[in-house]
C-alpha cells in the first residue's frame, strides 16, 4: 500500500484527535456565523455551509498536492536525475514513520514541523479576515480554501507523499483522500463527535494506527532502498 490513496485516507481518519485539537474551535467559530434563512431549516443551512467550508479545504489540499508533486516532477526533469523519486520516497517513508510514532504517542517530533508553516500562514491568514462575515456560500467556500493552508504537521507529512508520487494527478489524489479521511471528525458535532474522539483516542486504536503507518513507512523505505541497489 505504498503511497496509496487508502493509506492517505487512513491518516486523515486516525488523525481526528489532532484535527479536533487544531480545528475544533475554528469549526465552531465558522458555524456560529452561519446566517438564518426564513425559507429553510437551520440544519439544512448549516449542512450547506459546512459542505462549502470543507469543499474549499479539500480543494486547497488537492491544489497543494498537485503543486508539490508538479514541482518535484519539474525539478527532476530539470536536473535529469533518474533516481530523484527514490530519494523522495525515502523522505516520505521517514515521514510515515514519524506520523505513526505521533499517532501511537511515542514521539511528538512531527509537531515541530508545524512551526515551519507559520511563516507562510502569516501571509495567508489575513485573506480570511477580508471574508468576514461569512454569510454566503461563496464566502464559505473561500474561507475553507484559506483554512486548508493552516499549519499542520499531518498535512506536511502527507505533502511529502504527494511529492514522492512524482505525478501531479497522484499528488492531488493523495491529498484529497487525506482530506476526505478528516471529514468524519470535522462534520460530526456534539455527542457523536465526542464518541468518535473517545474511540480514536483510545490507547489500543492509537497503537494500532501508529503501527500500521510505521509498517507503511518501513515498506516504502524498503522499496526505495531496493530501487537504489539496482
Amino acid at each position: 500500500m505504498e503511497l496509496s490513496v487508502a493509506a492517505a485516507m487512513l491518516v486523515g481518519l486516525m488523525g481526528a484527535g489532532h484535527c479536533f485539537g487544531m480545528c475544533g474551535g475554528l469549526v465552531g467559530a465558522l458555524s456560529s456565523q452561519v446566517p438564518r434563512r426564513a425559507q429553510q431549516s437551520q440544519m439544512l443551512t448549516q449542512l450547506q455551509f459546512q459542505g462549502a467550508y470543507h469543499g474549499g479545504r479539500l480543494l486547497s489540499y488537492a491544489l497543494a498536492g498537485a503543486l508539490a508533486a508538479g514541482l518535484a516532477q519539474g525539478l527532476g526533469q530539470l536536473v535529469a536525475l533518474d533516481s530523484y523519486l527514490v530519494y523522495l520516497r525515502l523522505i516520505a517513508g521517514l515521514m510515515m514513520i514519524l506520523t505513526g510514532l505521533y499517532f501511537a504517542r511515542w514521539f511528538n517530533g512531527l509537531l515541530n514541523i508545524e512551526a515551519l508553516g507559520k511563516y507562510l500562514w502569516r501571509y495567508i491568514q489575513p485573506l480570511g479576515q477580508h471574508l468576514l462575515p461569512i454569510n454566503t456560500l461563496p464566502k464559505a467556500l473561500a474561507a475553507g480554501m484559506v483554512w486548508g493552508w493552516l499549519p499542520c504537521g499531518l498535512v506536511y507529512s502527507m505533502l511529502t507523499w504527494a511529492v514522492a508520487s512524482g505525478q501531479t494527478s497522484t499528488g492531488a489524489a493523495l491529498m484529497l483522500a487525506f482530506g476526505v479521511g478528516t471529514l468524519p471528525a470535522m462534520l460530526l458535532t456534539g455527542m457523536a463527535a465526542n464518541q468518535l474522539a473517545h474511540w480514536l483516542q483510545s490507547k489500543s486504536i492509537k497503537t494500532f494506527s501508529g503501527l500500521l503507518l510505521i509498517a507503511f513507512g518501513v515498506q516504502t523505505l524498503y522499496i526505495a532502498i531496493q530501487q537504489l541497489s539496482h
